[in-house]
């Protein structure tokens, strides 16, 4: 019951996620290309409206460089929402074979299924198989340490969003400050400057800063939220393979006991089985 619960929530965050996606790109769209109505009203002249490609054309290169890191946050975030879910790193029933062929001492089965179906769980299951030989304390630190290095791998997928998130704003600052030294040595040049000259270059120059902080909201919240995601199902996994050997943990444990008894007893048999002398007596001839 606790598990269908669960899988619900996890399906309805992938589509509130997928949701949220769709309505940023249906915003984007109808700002890039503007319907009749809307550019009705934005030819008012009481109220200046913002274009986003005059925007882009204003920021100059650093502008473009931005609108390109934008893009590649987007394409960042729609891979992320497919590859980190549940469903991808734990595959349905992987978990469920692994179990049964481990039951039945069919290690080299269970290696073959999880090459059958890689993902973040078949790393963690198959680096335990490779140890069973040597006992449950190797397979245990085998799957911790195949544990750690999946996510690792997966927090270093996510980690190019930390990077746009922290050099998008930092390129539109540069192009901010480029822009208003330019604006000014502009204005310096004129014969008779006016102070409403300087507008149009503070204008463009300021561009450059909305772009980046318009980039690195979403791609430092998306970071956040796939990191959390990471950590949650990382967990997740590291406990299902756990509970896929907890059997052959037990199994193994009542073996070695026997294993013991059989050791103890048989060392208190040959203990108690000793060889019978008798002690020989010379007698004295008279």
């Amino acid at each position: 019951m606790k598990s269908n619960f669960t899988e619900k929530l996890n399906a309805g965050r992938t589509y509130l996620g997928a949701s949220v996606l769709v309505a940023f790109a249906c915003f984007c769209a109808a700002w890039l290309n503007p319907s009749p109505v809307w550019a009705q009203a934005a030819n008012a002249p009481a109220e200046p409206q913002l274009d986003v490609r005059e925007l882009i054309r204003a920021g100059g290169a650093i502008g473009f460089i931005i609108a390109g890191l934008s893009v590649a946050m987007l394409a960042l975030i729609v891979e992320h929402l497919f590859s980190i879910r549940r469903t991808a790193l734990m595959p349905p029933g992987l978990a469920e074979s692994v179990h049964q062929h481990l039951s039945h001492d069919h290690v080299s089965e269970g290696e073959q299924q999880c090459k059958l179906q890689p993902s973040f769980l078949s790393h963690i299951l198959a680096a335990g198989l490779a140890e069973v030989e040597i006992g449950y304390s190797s397979v245990e630190k085998a799957m911790e340490d195949a544990s750690v290095e999946q996510t690792a791998r997966l927090l270093r997928k996510i980690e190019y969003l930390s990077v746009i998130g922290t050099l998008a704003p930092m390129l539109g600052l540069l192009g901010t400050v480029w822009g208003m030294i330019l604006a000014f040595l502009e204005f310096e040049a004129k014969a008779n400057p006016q102070v409403a000259e300087l507008a149009p270059g503070i204008y463009k120059a300021l561009v450059t800063t909305l772009m980046g902080l318009g980039v690195a909201v979403p791609a430092l919240a998306s970071f956040a939220i796939f990191r959390n995601r990471i950590d949650e199902l990382a967990g997740e996994a590291a406990l299902t393979a756990g509970h896929v050997f907890a059997d052959w943990k037990r199994q193994n444990a009542k073996k070695s006991r026997s294993r013991r008894r059989e050791r103890s007893s048989r060392t208190t048999t040959e203990a108690k089985v000793e060889p019978s002398i008798r002690p020989v007596t010379i007698e004295s001839q008279k």
